[in-house]
C-alpha cells in the first residue's frame, strides 16, 4: 500500500472517530443550560419595546404598567429581599359563599433577583431564633423559603441611579396560583376541578406608596356549586393586598391569657429552655412616645403619640350617621388616656375628590370605616398586622347597611318593656344614632386588638342592673367587648336605668396593659412589669377576661347574657317579654302596611326567650374557668355548685318544659300564618332538651360526682329531675295535652340517641374554639343510667295507663311503651 493511500485511510478513520464522538457526546447539564439561558442586561429588550408608548402606568410601591392585556411590575432594586405581607380576600362572592371580605390566605412574600429571573418566595415566621445565637443557623436551614413563582426579567428601567427591574405578572393573577385564590376547604366543599382560564381575568391593579392592590376574577369549574348550578362553575372576585413591611419591626409585647388580646404565635428555638417553646405576642398599633416627651410621660403627664391611630369615615356613609360613628371611634380616647396618651385615636372625614383625587380607602396608609350597601345585618372589624412583631398596619371596619335592622331587633326585644323609644319598627334618628355609636365603639375595639370578653358582664349583680345610680356610673357591663347588648333585666318600676355598656373599667385596663409604653426595657424585660399590673387587678371581677365559647362549658362566660345569676336575670327578662308580646300588634301597626314586621318581631321575642334557656342550661354541668398563674391562689377550674344547678333545672321545668302558654297568642297567629304554632313550641323545647341531654354535659356531671361526691349535682340527679319534670302527669293521672305529648316523645327519641349513637368528633382545628368534654359513651355510665331511667319510666307509664280517662292520653302512653320497648329490646 503506498504512502498516499495510507494517509487517506488514517484521515478517514480520524474523521469517523471524531464524528462518532460528536454523535454520542453527553447532553449539557441543566445547570449549564440555565447558565446559557441567563440573560445579561445587554441581551434584554429595550425598555421602550416592553413598556411601549401605549402603556398605562401607575406609580407607587412598584410602578404597574398595563400594555394591552398584559400587566408588568417595575420593581425598584432597593425593594428586592424586603418582606411584604400579602392578604388574599374574597371581595365579591357568589350566592351561597358567605359575604365579601372573607380572608382566604395571608403570606409573607419576598421578591428576589436571581440568574436573569425574579423569584417570588414565601417567608415563614413560624419558627425563630435570634441571629446572634448559634441555633439561628439550624433554624435557617430548617426554614427554606419555597418559590411561589419564577418570572423572566423582561427589561431594566431607564433610570441608571434608581435601578428597576421589569417582569410580567399577568399569569400570577390569571392562572391557578392557589395561594392567591380559593382556599382548599372551599375547593373540596364545591368539588372544584380546575380553574377556567378563559373566564378568569385581572380587573384592576393599583399601586400606592406602601401597597399594591389587585382585583382579579377567577372562575372555577365545580361539581357542586352553591348557586347557579346550571353553569357548573363558581365565579369570584378576589382582592390581593401586598403591603411593604417596616424595615425595623416594632418592639413586641408578650401575650398573657389573663388579659384578652388578639395575638400570634412563633416557636422560639433561642430561649434558654430544654425544649422548643411557642411565644405569643400582641397585635397592636405602634404607639410611641416622642423623644422630647419622654420626661413628661415618665412624670405622669399625658402626651400625644408620634403617630396617632386615625380612622376615616367612608364618603359613601349617610351623612346623618357619620357623627355617631366618629363618636364611637373617639370613645376610646379615655382608654388610651389610661395608657398615658391623649388624642391617640382620631376620627376624620376623608378629603373630597377635588381636594385629593388620589385618596383611596385601599391605600394601606389609611384605615377606613367602609359603608357597604348590603342586606347583611352585621359589622366587623378586621385588621392587618406584621407577623414579625404584631404591629397593626391598617384596619378597615366593614359597616353593612342592614346592621340597623339587627340593632332595631335587639333594642326592641330587650328594652321595649321599659323604654318608649324602642316601641316601634323605625326609631328616631337620635335613638338609632346612639345604637350605631355603640356598635362603632365595639368594632373599633376589635381593630385595637381586643377580642370579645364574654366573661365581663358576670361582674355585675343582677339587682344592680336595676339601679339607675349604679348603671349611670358603670353601664351594663365592665367591657364594651362583651356581647352584653342592652339591659333586658330592668323592670318598668326601676326608673331611668342605663340601657347599654360604654367603655368600661376592663377596657381601660386592657388598653393600658397592652399599650402603655415601658421605656428602656426590652420585650422580655417588660414581662415582669406586665405581670405586676395583672396581679394588682387579680381577684376583682371587673378586670376578668373570659373567652368566647362555641360550646358553652363555662356559664360565666356566655354571649348575650347579663349579670351574675342567669336564672334570676332570665326570670326578669321573661317578665319583660310577657309585657312586650301583648303590645306587638299595637307597636308595629301602620295603615296600609302588611304584617311582616309583626311576624319578624314576634320571632325576635321567641329568639330572646331561647337565649335565656341557653344561658340557664349552661349552668347544669357547668365548669367555671378563671385564668391564673402559679403565683395566684385557687383553682383555675371549678364546678358550678349543686344548689345553683338545681335552681337552673327547676327554672327549665317551669319556664320551658311546662308549656309556655303566654307565647300562644291567636291575635298574632291569625295575622302572620296559616299554621305553625304547635311546631314552633315543639322545636323550641326540643332544642333545649337536646342541649341538656348532651354527652359532654353528662361527662362533666359524672366527673363532678367523682370529685365532689355527695356535694355534687350528678348525672343521676339530672336524669331523675328531667324524667320527673317532663313526665309529671304520670304521678297525678292528669290529661297530657298536645304540647306535652310532643315533648315527651322528643324525650324518648333523645334517650334512644343516647343509647345508640356516639359522640360527634370535632375537627382538631376547631377544638380550641368550640370546646368539648370527651367521653367514651359505650364504656361510661351513660347507657346504664339511660337504660335505668327508661325502665323506671316504663313502669310508671304502665301504672298510669289504668288511671287515665283521656283517650288521646292513653294512645300516647301506649305508643310511648312501644317506643321504649324498641329501644330496650331492639329487633335483631
Amino acid at each position: 500500500m503506498n504512502k498516499r493511500i495510507t494517509n487517506r485511510l488514517l484521515l478517514l478513520a480520524l474523521s469517523i472517530s471524531v464524528s462518532s464522538c460528536a454523535i454520542f457526546q453527553p447532553k449539557k447539564s441543566s445547570a449549564e443550560s440555565a447558565k446559557k439561558e441567563t440573560k445579561k442586561d445587554g441581551d434584554l429588550k429595550p425598555y421602550s419595546k416592553v413598556i411601549t408608548k401605549d402603556a398605562k402606568s401607575d406609580k407607587g410601591l412598584f410602578t404597574v404598567h398595563r400594555v394591552d392585556d398584559k400587566y408588568f411590575y417595575e420593581i425598584p432594586d432597593s425593594l428586592f429581599n424586603r418582606e411584604m405581607l400579602t392578604v388574599t380576600r374574597i371581595a365579591k362572592t357568589a350566592t351561597g359563599i358567605g359575604f365579601g371580605g372573607g380572608k382566604q390566605n395571608t403570606q409573607v412574600h419576598r421578591w428576589q433577583k436571581k440568574d436573569g429571573h425574579v423569584l417570588l418566595r414565601v417567608v415563614s415566621h413560624e419558627i425563630y431564633a435570634a441571629d446572634s445565637l448559634p441555633v439561628h443557623e439550624a433554624v435557617v436551614n430548617s426554614n427554606f423559603e419555597p418559590v411561589l413563582e419564577r418570572f423572566p426579567i423582561k427589561t431594566i428601567g431607564k433610570d441608571s441611579v434608581n435601578k428597576t427591574t421589569v417582569i410580567e405578572v399577568t399569569d400570577l393573577y390569571t392562572k391557578d396560583v392557589k395561594a392567591l385564590g380559593l382556599g382548599d376547604g372551599r375547593r373540596k366543599q364545591y368539588k372544584v376541578s380546575r380553574l377556567d382560564e378563559g373566564r378568569s381575568y385581572i380587573d384592576t391593579i393599583r399601586s400606592y406608596p406602601e401597597n399594591i392592590e389587585v382585583r382579579h376574577v377567577k372562575t372555577y369549574s365545580a361539581g357542586e356549586p352553591p348557586s347557579n348550578a346550571s353553569t357548573g362553575s363558581i365565579s369570584l372576585e378576589f382582592s390581593n393586598s401586598m403591603i411593604l413591611l417596616p424595615k425595623e419591626p416594632m418592639k413586641r409585647r408578650y401575650f398573657d391569657e389573663r388579659v384578652g388580646w388578639f395575638a400570634r404565635g412563633q416557636t422560639d428555638y433561642g430561649l434558654d429552655a430544654q425544649k422548643s417553646k411557642e411565644v405569643k405576642y400582641l397585635d397592636r398599633w405602634r404607639l410611641e412616645v416622642k423623644e422630647e416627651d419622654k420626661e413628661k410621660f415618665e412624670n405622669g403627664e399625658l402626651v400625644e403619640p408620634k403617630e396617632p391611630i386615625v380612622y376615616y369615615i367612608d364618603r359613601a356613609t349617610p351623612k346623618k350617621w357619620v357623627p355617631y360613628i366618629k363618636e364611637g371611634i373617639e370613645d376610646w380616647q379615655v382608654a388610651f388616656e389610661a395608657a398615658g396618651f391623649k388624642n391617640a385615636i382620631i376620627a376624620k372625614d376623608p378629603p373630597s375628590k377635588e381636594e385629593d383625587p388620589d385618596w383611596s380607602p385601599e391605600d394601606v396608609r389609611y384605615s377606613v370605616v367602609r359603608y357597604l350597601a348590603s342586606p347583611i345585618p352585621n359589622a366587623n372589624g378586621p385588621h392587618v398586622s406584621d407577623p414579625r412583631s404584631g404591629e397593626i398596619l391598617e384596619s378597615d371596619i366593614n359597616w353593612y347597611h342592614n346592621v340597623m335592622t339587627l340593632l332595631r331587633n335587639w333594642f326592641f326585644v330587650q328594652t321595649a318593656a321599659i323604654n318608649e323609644d324602642a316601641r316601634g319598627v323605625e326609631f328616631k334618628d337620635e335613638v338609632m344614632g346612639r345604637l350605631i355609636r355603640f356598635v362603632s365603639s365595639h368594632e373599633v375595639g376589635h381593630t385595637l386588638g381586643l377580642p370579645h370578653n364574654m366573661g365581663s358582664s358576670v361582674a355585675y349583680a343582677v339587682e344592680d342592673l336595676r339601679d339607675p345610680e349604679f348603671t349611670a356610673e358603670y353601664g351594663t357591663a365592665p367591657s364594651i367587648m362583651d356581647y352584653a347588648r342592652f339591659n333586658y333585666i330592668a323592670q318598668p318600676e326601676d326608673g331611668d336605668v342605663a340601657l347599654m355598656p360604654d367603655i368600661g373599667p376592663y377596657d381601660k385596663y386592657a388598653i393600658e396593659w397592652g399599650y402603655r409604653p415601658i421605656l428602656d426595657k426590652s420585650a422580655k424585660e417588660e414581662k415582669s412589669v406586665l405581670d405586676e399590673w395583672i396581679l394588682e387587678k387579680a381577684g376583682s371581677p371587673l378586670y376578668r377576661f373570659g373567652k368566647q365559647q362555641g360550646n358553652v362549658i363555662d356559664p360565666s362566660s356566655q354571649t348575650e347574657d347579663l349579670g351574675d345569676d342567669a336564672v334570676l336575670a332570665s326570670e326578669y327578662g321573661i317578665k319583660n317579654l310577657k309585657r312586650i308580646l301583648p303590645k306587638l300588634i299595637e307597636w308595629t301597626a301602620e295603615d296600609g302596611k302588611n304584617y311582616d314586621d309583626l311576624d319578624d318581631l314576634y320571632g325576635q321575642v321567641l329568639a330572646q326567650f331561647n337565649r335565656y334557656m341557653g344561658h340557664v342550661t349552661a349552668n347544669i354541668g357547668g365548669v367555671y374557668e378563671y385564668y391564673k398563674t402559679y403565683d395566684q391562689e385557687g383553682a383555675v377550674y371549678s364546678h358550678v355548685d349543686a344548689a345553683h344547678q338545681q335552681k337552673a333545672m327547676d327554672f327549665l321545668q317551669k319556664q320551658l318544659f311546662e308549656t309556655p302558654e303566654w307565647m300562644i297568642d291567636q291575635e298574632i297567629f291569625n295575622k302572620i300564618e296559616f299554621d305553625g304554632q304547635i311546631e314552633r313550641i315543639r322545636k323550641m323545647q326540643v332544642r333545649s332538651l337536646n342541649n341538656l341531654l348532651d354527652f359532654g354535659r353528662m361527662a362533666r356531671l359524672m366527673e363532678n360526682e367523682e370529685i365532689n361526691g355527695k356535694e355534687a349535682y350528678g348525672l343521676l340527679d339530672m336524669m331523675t329531675d328531667v324524667r320527673k319534670g317532663i313526665w309529671s302527669e304520670l304521678s297525678s293521672g292528669k290529661k297530657i295535652d298536645r304540647y306535652r305529648r310532643n315533648l315527651q316523645r322528643a324525650y324518648i327519641e333523645r334517650m334512644e340517641h343516647l343509647m345508640n349513637e356516639e359522640q360527634d368528633a370535632i375537627p382538631a382545628k376547631y377544638r380550641d374554639w368550640i370546646g368539648q368534654s370527651d367521653v367514651d359513651v359505650a364504656q361510661s355510665d351513660i347507657r346504664p343510667v339511660v337504660r335505668g331511667e327508661l325502665k323506671t319510666l316504663e313502669r310508671q307509664i304502665k301504672r298510669s295507663l289504668t288511671r287515665s280517662g283521656d283517650r288521646l292520653t292513653r294512645y300516647h302512653l301506649q305508643d310511648a311503651l312501644e317506643r321504649i320497648d324498641l329501644i330496650l329490646n331492639p329487633i335483631k
